[in-house]
């Protein structure tokens, strides 16, 4: 049970230390500084609902595996490389091309035009909401509008003729990005995202990107797994 007095950054320290062997804490408050600071620790904060006590919950998880990619080991299959070319990289709506440096994304307007709200509320659309709750999206959209937050929710959204084809959003930890959720409108869409995206980042100099849960698309996008030690390390180096 993680408390919102709490420092996270201890709580991770404790489990590595005791050598934890489950993914999830517990936590009950969904204030967003509270949040954000959990985001911070380099958890995933996930959220679920409890029937029996008609409540939400948190969920903090720190993956037993991470899937983290590199951006020299980026692979792009040669049926996608095509496509490339074909869509336009957005972050909240704004061309990539006009954000050059990690500070923008820290800077990003949180106005009516942004692209996140409406690409977290399509992965709920596509996805469910059995984690993405509504009191963590609501949370997670007053940490998008806070500045004076330690981390910065962004969308990525891939566009062609115009219109918005696949998107995914998550959190800039200092120059870490971590991938919450995504998802796509039309057939390569996703992937040309993710591919976009990964070249982006590594443009903007992000040590890696941490796409959380291993899953068979990242392997063959070139991610490797690590473990929760490896991660923390990783991820804390990525804060300087």
């Amino acid at each position: 049970m993680i408390l919102s007095q709490d420092d996270p950054h201890v709580i991770v320290d404790a489990m590595l230390a005791v050598d934890y062997d489950e993914e999830f804490c517990l936590a009950l408050e969904f204030d967003p500084p509270f949040v954000a600071r959990l985001m911070k620790a380099g958890f995933l904060v996930m959220s679920t609902f409890l029937d029996e006590e008609a409540q939400y919950i948190l969920l903090p998880k720190l993956h037993l595996e991470r899937s983290v990619l590199f951006f020299p080991e980026l692979h792009v299959k040669k049926s996608i490389r095509p496509f490339l070319s074909r869509y336009e990289l957005r972050v909240d709506g704004v061309p990539a091309s006009e954000l050059r440096d990690m500070q923008s994304l820290f800077t990003l307007s949180a106005g009516a035009a942004s692209d996140f709200g409406f690409i977290m509320e399509r992965c709920v659309e596509v996805h469910d909401d059995a984690w993405l709750t509504a009191p963590l999206r609501r949370a997670i959209g007053q940490i998008h509008a806070d500045p004076a937050l330690p981390v910065r929710p962004i969308s990525f959204g891939v566009y062609r003729d115009g219109l918005l084809r696949a998107g995914e959003f998550g959190i800039l930890a200092g120059k870490v990005y971590t991938s919450y959720s995504g998802y796509y409108d039309e057939d390569n869409a996703g992937m040309v995202q993710m591919v976009l995206t990964a070249k982006y980042l590594e443009s903007l100099g992000a040590p890696f990107w941490d796409l959380g849960m291993p899953l068979d698309y990242k392997d063959f996008l070139g991610a490797r797994n690590v473990n929760p030690f490896q991660f923390v390390e990783l991820f804390r180096n990525g804060q300087m």
